[in-house]
């Protein structure tokens, strides 16, 4: 019998002499297969009585956020909208048949994984009606005008503002959207500010291929209608009402947060300012791209997203601040609860970092997690244990359930599952010998080396499948990163972020951020460096959710259970490393305007005909695993074009037509094997088909080899009727609304983080 985690130990009494008793009784109503193969019958044993071992230490607790999350998948997963009265009805079943069954373990169980399932879905539905909010549905340019809720300063000048529409000219008010992002390139506008100004504005863009991340979708979680650019000039203009009270607020936290950065940027200097900035205020708009590849190369994004990192550093530089302010006297360390005491100003400090940093969804996440651990500590209990991940995760789960399908909440509960049971597998683990401890100082500075690769080991395991599918990205050198990177970050960067925002009140400040300047820039000397070792990056083709999924249960059989159960984690991993070793690449990606389609040549690799947006060639670069840059001119190779038309051959020399006119059309149609165009075309045509409608109606189209012509996947689900969808045809706009916009504008930032 392997030794308990902390926290929860095998039981004793009564119950637990039932629970040692069961393997005999086991055998005695073991079924006729058990009796007739020895071989299978011990081991079916062996299996039944480390789930009795599992369920005595509560280990199927951890299992109903994983139910809660499957619930939601299911929601995301339907063709419409789902009533919010049947999950409740199956929530109010399947919790009364676990109280009438609470006799029977595991009938019991899984009516309270049901129960969690359907708390989950009704979750989903509740949150989507709660945000549900118009979307743009065509491009338009015209007035706008709205209150300012947030301004972030973009790096070469410019800003992104947010804004609370008031109007825009030529749309009803009931099919308004309530908030758009628009990029503004010159004039100063503050948070609270109403202004007017032209802009070119369109629906939030679906995914830049089937399957892939889609915008549109987190675009209607965040209240985001529309997405666009001013053009012209901004003027202030009298609201037609009173901004609201919550908008008064989160401008007056914003002008705040926009006055810190600027501080910090201008002390601290450079880039390294800016990633300083970006810590402490949530603010990376002065990051520049090349800083951020680098970032990602070295494997340290994660360090400028305030996520779990910045907050337990935060909270744990406050904890440790208070507790040894208050030991100091010996009053307070005798009749006061100190450790309380700090655990308190923690949390009130994660609070308040949260709130100032901008409330980004992965920082609410984080401050959530921290809250429950520090909470653990009020009521005398363990501190780091996966109930309270599991606690954490459900709250988050709840009130967001959206959350699950990104990279940010995959990641970090999968990087801290992963943490947490090394922990209690190392706290329970046999201490025999051990080896003979170092002097000092060479023994703190060796726990501390071991302890940083350990953990960045576990953590770049744990969410390496989360990154592959998200970012189609894995960087081999991210434990050098993070070894040589984060020592900085802990001791010097956020440390001296607290100090320096203490002092900021008293314009004593400067010392903090200078020092956290020279941290920064040591952080990013790091990334550099990384950065610029061959294969830093490694591209690697995309896979399909079925992939990941059988990462995901591997990962979690393989934490959450503490018995021999464990190691049937091997199977769903085995199986999804065979899938994903074999992706599925389509023979042709068409963009979601058909601007411009890509063909898989002879050799292989793809090939560009049309104009398609850089962002949309990245992505689709990406998802090949194609380590070739948007600009690289043999893109360009294997195409065939004149002023009409472009063609392309397969590998199975089948000829694909890219027309641009209507004469194109006609006569390709005749002698192609498949004809796209952006074009509308209604009239006959002896090729494979695919215009302006059809891309309208599916958004971006991927096309793989079939036996007869090719089998067609859209990024929009035919029959689909989601508020965020857009599978309907957009109405006619006239030519000059409708435009093109950027891929800054239109995609969003690359990185959902």
């Amino acid at each position: 019998m392997e030794p308990a985690p902390p926290g929860d130990g095998p039981g004793r009494g009564r119950r637990g002499a039932q629970v040692r008793a069961w393997p005999a009784r086991l055998g005695a109503t073991r079924p006729l297969a058990v009796r007739l193969d020895p071989l299978f019958g011990r081991l079916w044993l062996h299996l039944r009585q480390g789930f009795a071992l599992e369920a005595e230490r509560r280990r199927p607790f951890l299992w109903l956020p994983v139910a809660m999350g499957a619930g939601i998948l299911l929601y995301f997963a339907a063709d419409r909208e789902p009533a919010l009265w049947a999950p409740l009805a199956g929530l109010m079943l399947s919790g009364a048949l676990a109280f009438a069954l609470r006799l029977r373990r595991y009938a019991a169980m899984a009516c309270l994984a049901a129960a969690a399932a359907f708390t989950g879905f009704a979750a989903g539905v509740w949150r989507t009606a709660d945000v549900a909010a118009p979307m743009l549905e065509r491009a338009r340019i015209g007035k706008l005008s709205g209150f300012v809720e947030s301004v972030e300063t973009r790096d070469g000048g410019g800003a992104r503002l947010v804004l609370l529409v008031t109007d825009i000219a030529g749309v009803p008010a009931g099919e308004r959207p309530k908030r758009v992002r628009v990029n503004i390139r010159a004039g100063s506008v503050a948070p609270g500010d109403h202004i007017l100004a032209t802009a070119r504005l369109l629906p939030p863009p679906g995914p830049a291929r089937a399957g892939g991340y889609d915008f549109g979708r987190d675009a209607f979680f965040r209240g985001i209608g529309a997405v666009g650019s001013v053009s012209g000039k901004i003027a202030l203009a009298p609201p037609p009402h009173p901004p609201p009270t919550r908008l008064t607020v989160d401008a007056t936290i914003d002008r705040a947060r926009n006055a810190l950065t600027r501080r910090i940027a201008e002390v601290a200097g450079g880039q390294g300012g800016a990633v300083a900035a970006a810590l402490v205020t949530g603010k990376r708009g002065l990051i520049t791209e090349a800083t951020n590849n680098d970032l990602r190369a070295a494997g340290i994004y994660h360090i400028v997203s305030i996520s779990g990192l910045h907050m337990v550093l935060a909270a744990g530089t406050i904890f440790a601040l208070v507790r040894a302010l208050l030991a100091l006297s010996q009053t307070a360390a005798l009749r006061w609860p100190v450790k309380k005491l700090a655990a308190l100003a923690a949390m009130l400090g994660a609070t308040g970092y949260c709130i100032f940093s901008g409330g980004d969804v992965a920082t609410e996440r984080s401050l959530i997690m921290t809250l429950v651990m520090l909470g653990a500590i009020l009521v005398d209990r363990t501190a780091l244990s996966m109930r309270n991940l599991a606690i954490a995760a459900m709250i988050v789960l709840l009130r967001e359930p959206d959350a699950l399908l990104g990279p940010s909440f995959q990641m970090s509960f999968g990087a801290v599952a992963a943490l947490i049971a090394f922990a209690e597998r190392w706290e329970g683990r046999e201490r025999t010998n051990p080896p003979p401890a170092l002097p000092w100082p060479l023994g703190p500075i060796a726990t501390a080396a071991l302890g940083i690769v350990v953990t960045t080991l576990l953590a770049t395991a744990a969410t390496a499948p989360f990154g592959a599918y998200h970012f189609q990205t894995f960087n081999p050198f991210g434990l050098l990163g993070n070894a040589m990177a984060l020592p900085f970050v802990s001791l010097f960067v956020m440390p001296a972020a607290v100090f320096g925002v203490l002092a900021y009140p008293f314009g004593l400040d400067w010392p903090a951020w200078a020092l956290m300047g020279l941290a920064s820039d040591a952080v990013l000397s790091v990334a550099h460096w990384v950065a610029t070792i061959d294969h830093s990056t490694v591209t690697v083709a995309a896979f399909g959710p079925a992939v990941l999924g059988c990462f995901a249960l591997a990962l979690l059989w393989l934490t959450l259970w503490t018995t021999a159960w464990r190691w049937l984690a091997v199977l769903p991993l085995v199986f999804g490393v065979a899938i994903a070793g074999k992706p599925e690449r389509p023979e042709i990606l068409i963009e979601r305007d058909g601007a411009g389609l890509a063909v898989r040549g002879p050799d292989g690799r793809l090939a560009i005909a049309g104009k398609p947006s850089r962002f949309v060639l990245q992505q689709w670069l990406a998802a090949d695993g194609d380590a070739r840059s948007p600009d690289d001119p043999s893109l360009r190779a294997g195409i065939a074009c004149d002023r009409l038309a472009c063609i392309a051959r397969t590998a199975d020399r089948r000829t694909v037509s890219y027309a641009r006119d209507r004469l194109a059309i006609v006569e390709d149609c005749q002698r192609a094997d498949l004809v796209v165009t952006a074009t509308p075309w209604s009239g006959a045509c002896k090729a494979q088909l695919i215009e302006r409608m059809t891309l309208s109606r599916g958004g971006a189209t991927s096309l793989y080899r079939a036996s007869k012509g090719w089998s067609s996947h859209a990024a929009e689900r035919s029959g689909a009727e989601r508020p965020w969808s857009r599978g309907k045809p957009a109405p006619a706009a006239p030519p000059a609304a409708a435009p093109r916009p950027s891929a800054d504008a239109a995609d969003g930032d690359p990185d959902p983080l």
